[in-house]
C-alpha cells in the first residue's frame, strides 16, 4: 500500500500509532532522535536524501506501508482507505464507546473527524490523517 503525501515522516509516524504492530524497518542510528538529524551529520543534501518512508508489520502479517513524498496537493476523495476495526461484536453503546475512544486516541496522534455516522449496520466515524488521508474507525 502506498500513501502519495508531502511529508512522508510526520504522515507514517501517525499510522505506526494508529495501526499498531507497525514500525520501520531500521532504528534510527543511537545519538539521533531522526533520520533527518542523522543525515544532517553526515551532510547528506537535502536532495540527495530519501523522499519516502515505510512501514513493516513486527507482529502479524500484514502488508508493507509507503509513504512516498510528491509534490502536488491532495485534491480529491480518496479511492482507497484503511479501516481500523476496533470494536468488532460489539453494538449500542458498547461500539460507540469503543469507537469513540479510539477517535479520541487518533486525535491526539494528529487526526481529524469527518463524521460520525450511525447506520443500521453500526455507528462508525470517517476521519484523516495529518495531510486528510480518510479513512474509518468502526
Amino acid at each position: 500500500m502506498v500513501f502519495d503525501c508531502a511529508d512522508p515522516d510526520r504522515v507514517a509516524q501517525f499510522w505506526k500509532a494508529a495501526l499498531g504492530g507497525y514500525d520501520f524497518p531500521m532504528p534510527v542510528p543511537d545519538g539521533f532522535l531522526t533520520w533527518d538529524d542523522w543525515a544532517d551529520a553526515q551532510q547528506i543534501p537535502v536532495e540527495k536524501r530519501p523522499t519516502g518512508r515505510t512501514l513493516v508489520d513486527k507482529v502479524r502479517d500484514r502488508p508493507d506501508i509507503f509513504f512516498l513524498q510528491v509534490p502536488e496537493a491532495k485534491l480529491f476523495k480518496n479511492r482507497l482507505h484503511l479501516d481500523i476495526k476496533v470494536a468488532p461484536g460489539l453494538s449500542g453503546d458498547e461500539r460507540r464507546t469503543a469507537v469513540d475512544a479510539e477517535v479520541d486516541r487518533l486525535i491526539e496522534l494528529g487526526g481529524g473527524v469527518v463524521r460520525r455516522t450511525d447506520e443500521p449496520d453500526g455507528y462508525f466515524v470517517v476521519m484523516q490523517d495529518p495531510e486528510s488521508n480518510e479513512f474509518c474507525v468502526a
